[in-house]
């Protein structure tokens, strides 16, 4: 008997980690503030963060999860890309996701090492992806207008602008209107609160790998245990985060109870 419950146990672990490694989970996270017009009430934004050139092969149920969102937007927060050959995967990708709604992008950690990253910036402009390094732009709907801003990610140039630099420019510039921001760190929430950000959609840490009972993740992409803001929506003082769990699963990124990941950021209140 013991030996059956023993079986039984590792096949349902088995079952566990394929599932957590080839199911991509859509959660829906709704957002609020006093400060968004009325008329970007119900406005969608799917996040597709930390591909790292994931679902090559399995494109179409990629693409199938984030065309039945019914985005307005989609925001891809880093991570896309690890090397330079990866560059066939976005001049696949991307064309199929303009098709469903504007695309915008900002860095993460590892497109910086390839080598490729201006010929990444310059496909991606081909491409009719909105590239965002450090600046913003206004988001119109029924004659109102709130901001979607991008930050690159540290890893890049040492002299490039800091976020503080970035959100400054944007108030000392008269706009002191709903700020949508996305970067790919997911360890700010104080730092954006302290700036005045609405809202920052964020993802890097691959919500944990490993998810547990009592924990926000086992194992950070620091290999730091047991981290925080790991996955889903946090909030201090006025700032919500949305940090996204991911969508690549592979090499040292093997998750368990921990699911590929789709946020779909609903705007209103």
């Amino acid at each position: 008997m013991g030996l059956k419950i023993i079986l039984l146990l590792l096949i349902l672990l088995a079952l566990a980690f394929w599932d957590s490694n080839s199911r991509i989970v859509v959660t829906e996270y709704h957002v609020g503030s006093d400060r968004l017009p009325a008329s970007f009430e119900g406005f969608r934004i799917v996040q597709l963060s930390d591909l790292h050139a994931d679902y090559a092969d399995r494109m179409d149920y990629l693409v199938s999860k984030v065309e039945k969102a019914k985005p307005d937007i989609i925001a891809v927060t880093g991570d896309l890309i690890d090397a330079p050959e990866q560059l066939s995967y976005v001049e696949t990708l991307m064309p199929r996701l303009t098709a469903i709604a504007d695309v915008y992008y900002v860095t993460g950690n590892h497109e910086w090492p390839t080598g490729v990253i201006r010929d990444l910036f310059a496909l991606l402009d081909e491409l009719d992806v909105t590239v965002l390094r450090n600046a913003y732009i206004p988001l119109e709907r029924g004659g109102e207008t709130i901001l979607l801003a991008g930050i690159d990610d540290p890893n890049g140039p040492a002299d490039m602008k800091k976020p503080p630099e970035v959100i400054r420019d944007i108030r000392e510039s008269g706009e002191d209107k709903y700020l949508l921001l996305l970067v790919h760190r997911n360890d700010w929430l104080k730092r954006y609160s302290e700036l005045d950000v609405d809202c920052a959609v964020t993802g890097h840490g691959h919500g944990g790998l490993v998810r547990l009972p009592f924990t926000d993740g086992l194992i950070n992409s620091e290999r730091e245990f047991f981290p925080t803001y790991m996955s889903g929506l946090y909030e201090e003082e006025g700032t919500q985060m949305i940090v996204s769990r991911g969508l690549y699963s592979g090499g040292l990124r093997v998750r368990l109870f921990n699911n590929p990941h789709i946020p779909v950021i609903i705007l209103g209140n």
